[in-house]
C-alpha cells in the first residue's frame, strides 16, 4: 500500500499538470477561438454565442474538477503532514 507521502507527491504533481492543461487551453481558446469557433458553428448547428457559451462551461467544469479531485485532497494531506 502507498504511504501518505507518494499519495501527496501523486497529487501534487496531478495539480500541476491538470493545471498546465487548462492554463494551455484557455491560451489555445484565446488565440484560435475565431476560426475553431466557426467549425464548431457548422458541425453542431449552434450559434456563435452558444459555442462561446460551451468554451466557458468547459473551462469552469475543468476547474471546478481540478479544485475537487486534485488540489483540494492535496492540501488536506498536507496539512495532515
Amino acid at each position: 500500500m502507498s504511504s501518505i507521502e507518494t499519495i501527496t507527491e501523486f497529487l501534487g504533481w496531478c495539480s500541476v499538470i491538470n493545471i498546465g492543461l487548462l492554463i494551455l487551453a484557455s491560451i489555445f481558446l484565446v488565440i484560435v477561438r475565431g476560426p475553431i469557433s466557426k467549425i464548431h458553428t457548422k458541425m453542431f448547428g449552434l450559434s456563435e454565442a452558444d459555442i462561446s457559451r460551451a468554451y466557458f462551461q468547459y473551462l469552469a467544469q475543468y476547474k471546478i474538477a481540478i479544485l475537487v479531485f486534485n488540489l483540494v485532497p492535496y492540501v488536506a494531506l498536507k496539512i495532515m503532514t
